[in-house]
């Protein structure tokens, strides 16, 4: 790839809906007899593309998650990781949000185009961020790599023009005749600034807001349809026992 490229991967949340005794990130996927961690599907998404830095973003308690993943050796790159700090924001929240999170690795990613998944997604096909990559114009911002979805309201659902060109993002809508939602993104370092100077300077953690402020400034958002894929999202047990009865239905 000519540009300069970098995975990003958010991990720092607590998984308090699951209740596990380790991090969400590590839930075991059994297949083949053989174990993987639900995060290092997407690792491996990442490392698809030829990619050969990933950062976590992690909070002050996920040493099993680094002691798995380590250097990154073993999966063909080398991992980082940024430890997002507590901070309160414009509503007195301490919870770190996503856009917090992202942009708390602005050091690593200044300058470079960024892959961004998330830690507990399964995304099929394997080649994804590639796939979205080859969509891209020289002149887009933002790639957004989309899904078809039946539950709106679990996801940020992307309304676009025939071309591909996005035009709105909106989060988690109770109803909506959107039937896309995003699943990764790739950006590159103009959105980079953006994203930022709102989280830094604005004290905005909204990353649906963000990403329609940069549509409204003028930047080229694209979106990939994948047609041929799959998306599952690991937050609940509802989605673990679907994940479970699509794995059963395979073999």
């Amino acid at each position: 790839m000519r540009e300069e490229i970098i995975g990003l991967i958010p991990a720092a949340g607590k998984g308090v809906r699951l209740g596990l005794p380790y991090p969400k990130e590590l839930y075991p996927i059994i297949r083949d007899n053989h174990y993987k961690p639900i995060a290092q599907f997407v690792v491996e998404n990442l490392t698809e593309t030829g990619l050969k830095h990933v950062v976590f973003i992690v909070n002050e308690t996920k040493h099993q998650l680094m002691g798995y993943f380590g250097g990154g050796h073993r999966f063909g790159c080398d991992i980082s990781y940024v430890v997002q700090e507590r901070k309160t924001d414009v509503n007195g929240s301490t919870s770190p949000g996503l856009a917090q999170a992202l942009d708390s690795a602005y050091h690593l990613t200044k300058g470079k185009t960024t892959f961004f998944g998330m830690a507990d997604t399964i995304m099929q096909p394997k080649d994804v961020f590639a796939r979205a990559y080859d969509a891209a114009r020289p002149d887009d911002d933002v790639i957004l790599a989309l899904w078809t979805t039946e539950r709106p309201e679990k996801f940020g659902m992307v309304r676009y023009e025939d071309d591909g060109r996005v035009i709105e993002i909106i989060d988690k809508p109770s109803q909506t005749e959107l039937t896309e939602m995003w699943g990764c993104i790739i950006w590159r370092p103009r959105f980079t600034e953006h994203l930022h100077q709102c989280v830094t300077e604005h004290g905005i953690s909204d990353f649906a807001q963000i990403m329609n402020s940069a549509i409204s400034a003028g930047m080229k958002f694209r979106a990939a349809h994948i047609t041929d894929g799959v998306y599952i999202d690991l937050g609940t047990y509802e989605e673990i026992m679907e994940l479970d009865r699509r794995y059963r239905e395979e073999s």
